[in-house]
């Protein structure tokens, strides 16, 4: 029998499960291993199975959901050595996408990018840190202009963002990357490619560093 494409009604219900089940395992109230049921699922947010179907396939995706036999759906744990490559793959695509980006900055992204800055200072939640870091980076990456490429950049930072939160938070450090946000968007500012690239592949790089010690 060969399975029905969903309607445009059941796409917007797998937006918006994709969505709230996203933010459940992001914000840690569906912990790492928890069994995601269709059925269950389907009820809780008043939807058929169908869209719940297609969330857990985006979400899976998106490395947050991993699906093993006899057990279904589950949220997805990661080792170390996932996660520093998960970040080597942030590094391809996050240089390149800056580096298209710069040439089409202006004055008010690094306006937007100052602002978050100081927002991330004035705040004491690591959820809220990994809120403001995302949308940091993505402020300076929008301008080039590359909408896949944004997509695939933003998925992978919100695929390894629950495990990295506790990192950032206790052995990177918000200061330090505070620091490193800083002198990225002076280079972006100066339009320095180069250098700007450079500090933030060692900026990926030290999370990475942090992982292993």
């Amino acid at each position: 029998m060969v399975a029905q494409a969903p309607t445009g009604e059941q796409i917007l219900s797998a937006d918006s499960v994709t969505e709230s089940l996203r933010q459940l395992i992001l914000s840690g109230e569906l912990g790492i291993g928890v069994q995601l049921k269709q059925q269950a699922l389907a009820e809780r947010f008043g939807v058929s199975r169908i869209p719940v179907r297609e969330a857990l396939k985006r979400l899976e995706a998106e490395g947050l959901i991993e699906h093993r036999a006899h057990a279904g759906s589950t949220v997805a744990s990661q080792s170390i050595k996932d996660l520093v490559e998960a970040l080597d793959i942030r590094i391809a695509l996050e240089t390149r996408a800056l580096k298209l980006a710069i040439p089409h900055l202006r004055p008010a992204d690094h306006r937007a990018a100052r602002e978050i800055i100081a927002r991330y200072d004035g705040s004491e939640s690591p959820q809220e840190w990994a809120d403001l870091n995302l949308e940091f980076h993505l402020t300076l990456y929008r301008p080039c202009g590359r909408d896949k490429l944004l997509r695939m950049i933003e998925e992978s930072v919100r695929g390894i963002a629950r495990h990295l939160r506790a990192l950032q938070s206790h052995k990177v450090g918000r200061k330090s990357s505070q620091s490193e946000h800083s002198q990225i968007l002076k280079a972006c500012i100066a339009k320095n490619i180069p250098l700007a690239v450079e500090l933030l592949e060692k900026h990926i790089e030290h999370t990475q560093a942090a992982l292993q010690e």
